[in-house]
């Protein structure tokens, strides 16, 4: 088992799941199912990590795509910085394990390194297109129709949560702790996100 784990082809693999279902739990907070799968993914590679030999510079280039992806939902400048983010991460998971031979060359096999890039680097792009599109269309008639709707948090809410307002999932966050379930305000928009407050059953 430990060999199998340890081979780099598998290690890649695991990387380029691990990161579509880290995609998947920002995008659709609050499920549950995509956060303990890229859990579970996330630590067996942290292992593989730690065993093998692997390109720093490529690890620290993988760290790094995350900051573009951060401007992509706050909806600053989406096409360059899903790209930033897209680059990284294709050329950072294919280059972080290094063979025995030479320091600079990738253990991946280059067939499953195309294949991998292609298939994970092209499903990232449409599924982070395609859901900010839906989320941004939910209220593209009045965008401040937002501001004062009424709906329920999904998941308890403080610095990140999942409220459902119009018909609509949001990422949600708030000054004080709200329990999942309780009725919230909507205060602020802020691209993605929803700035949030609970308020009493009877409120309107």
């Amino acid at each position: 088992m430990e060999e199998f784990l340890l081979n780099p082809n598998i290690a890649y693999m695991l990387i380029v799941v691990g990161f579509l279902l880290t995609v998947f739990a920002i995008l659709s907070p609050g499920t549950g199912v995509f956060e303990v799968g890229a859990l579970l993914v996330l630590v067996l590679v942290g292992y593989q990590i730690f065993n093998l030999k692997i390109n720093v510079w490529a690890l620290i280039l993988l760290a790094v795509g995350i900051v573009p992806f951060i401007f992509v939902l706050r909806r600053k400048r989406e096409t360059l910085n899903l790209a930033l983010t897209a680059v990284a991460y294709v050329v950072g998971s294919a280059f972080l394990f290094r063979s025995e031979e030479d320091w600079w060359r990738p253990a991946v096999h280059p067939l499953m390194a195309v294949v991998g890039s292609i298939f994970g680097g092209g499903f990232f792009w449409l599924m982070t297109t395609k859901v900010l599109e839906a989320r941004a269309s939910a209220f593209a008639h009045d965008l401040s129709g937002l501001i004062g709707a009424i709906g329920e948090a999904r998941t308890d809410v403080h610095s990140e949560g999942s409220v459902y307002v119009g018909g609509e999932k949001w990422t949600a966050h708030s000054d004080e702790p709200i329990k999942a379930g309780a009725r919230v305000k909507v205060l602020e928009r802020e691209g993605l996100f929803l700035y949030v407050k609970e308020i009493d059953e009877k409120s309107e």
